[in-house]
């Protein structure tokens, strides 16, 4: 099994659901609550600059599931663990709990099974 080609596909699913489901259950009501119209465009932008990132990521997973790379990994695996980083942090200290926002779990978990399916990939022979 291509371990990095799941992640791949789960970070496409991932993003699926940021767009589908996250916009009804967070960027509609953010939109209609926010005071004024430069904090609605801003907010706006930062909802979709997370749909780019999250694109870049599945994208990135799937050019890696078919090489060895291990720079892209780095900056994938560093992009994911810090979103799950800021994932824990605030659940914690604004909600008091991570259940409420699980998308922690899911951006352990891609990096974990990249690595998982990375580690067994040959490095590339150089040509002389």
């Amino acid at each position: 099994m291509n371990w990095t080609r799941l992640a791949a596909a789960l970070m496409g699913l991932t993003l699926l659901i940021h767009v589908y489901a996250g916009g009804s259950e967070v960027y509609d009501p953010l939109q209609a609550a926010l005071p004024d119209e430069f904090l609605a465009a801003f907010a706006a932008i930062l909802w979709h600059a997370v749909t780019v990132v999250l694109a870049v990521i599945a994208g990135g997973l799937w050019i890696l599931a078919q090489r060895h790379d291990p720079a892209l990994e780095a900056i994938l695996s560093a992009i994911q663990l810090g979103l799950a980083a800021l994932f824990i942090f605030y659940g914690l200290t604004r909600l008091g709990t991570v259940i409420p926002m699980p998308q922690w779990i899911i951006f352990l978990a891609i990096p974990v099974l990249t690595r998982f399916g990375q580690r067994g990939r040959k490095k590339p022979q150089r040509q002389s």
